[in-house]
């Protein structure tokens, strides 16, 4: 049975990874190309250095032609575009595959009996645990944004906000089971628990702003939306097919006659 949900998740994670790659290129590949083309202008408007003298020439010559070589896209634009798809295609088969060994464990033991509800209500966990709660701390940033230096500290830190969100899930269920009186005390009881380290972590850990002056705020701001649709239209797709599959296998097992004993 976890064999046959593993190859499930794996399907539908690429599928979803399809769609939600077909979402990124409309919406957001436009604003990179906007980010980038500015990157661009910004690097052709600074000054050219001043002439160096005879001894040195030969030196600077090669320190120049060396940096902007290094500087120069490995790969071009028309191939990244591309990629884009491959990228998130992989992205859902290792989701997929990771989901359905989790819902295989949560099944019949938390959560919503059917696996049409069960799965919904997973992947919309996993959206707010895992994408939501880092990206409202330390949200996408588009081509030109960014420190290179800081490349890793700021990865370390959003790894640090995915597990602050899957940390503050585990507390969030942990608390609904143990509340004994009605339904909604216990949602309210589990959304207070799930918010309550999720909100230190947002105060507590330091705030990365390397935006530059002049940056367009509509830029920044149609990127950030265009990446975080991304991830929510994949794990809509995402939960609602792994659901309706599993709908539909569940009402097929049921239509089918029991195996006579005689």
């Amino acid at each position: 049975m976890i064999r046959t949900l593993v190859v499930r998740g794996l399907l539908i994670g690429l599928l979803a990874g399809f769609v939600a790659g077909t979402f990124a290129f409309v919406f957001g590949e436009p604003r990179v190309d906007a980010a980038i083309a500015l990157e661009e202008a910004a690097v052709a408007a600074e000054p050219e250095p001043a002439p160096a003298s005879a001894g040195e020439a030969g030196h600077d010559h090669a320190g120049a032609a060396g940096h902007h070589h290094g500087e120069e896209a490995v790969v071009g634009r028309p191939v990244q575009k591309a990629g884009l798809f491959l990228a998130i295609g992989l992205y859902g088969l290792a989701v997929g595959g990771v989901f359905a060994l989790v819902f295989a464990g949560l099944r019949g033991r938390f959560g919503p009996r059917g696996d049409g509800a069960l799965a919904l209500a997973s992947a919309a966990t996993a959206f707010v645990a895992v994408i939501l709660v880092p990206f409202l701390k330390y949200p996408a940033n588009p081509p030109a944004v960014g420190d290179p230096e800081t490349i890793n500290s700021r990865t370390a830190l959003y790894v640090v906000m995915v597990i602050v969100g899957l940390a503050a899930v585990a507390v969030a269920v942990a608390t609904a089971r143990r509340v004994t009186a009605g339904p909604w005390q216990r949602r309210v009881a589990a959304g207070v628990a799930f918010l309550v380290p999720v909100v230190a972590a947002w105060l507590l850990l330091p705030t990365v702003d390397e935006v530059p002056e002049g940056f367009p705020a509509s830029l920044l701001w149609n990127f950030r939306l265009a990446s975080l649709g991304t991830q929510l239209v994949f794990w809509t797709a995402f939960g609602v097919l792994f659901g309706w599959v599993g709908d539909r296998v569940a009402g097929r097992s049921a239509l089918s006659p029991a195996p006579s004993s005689g």
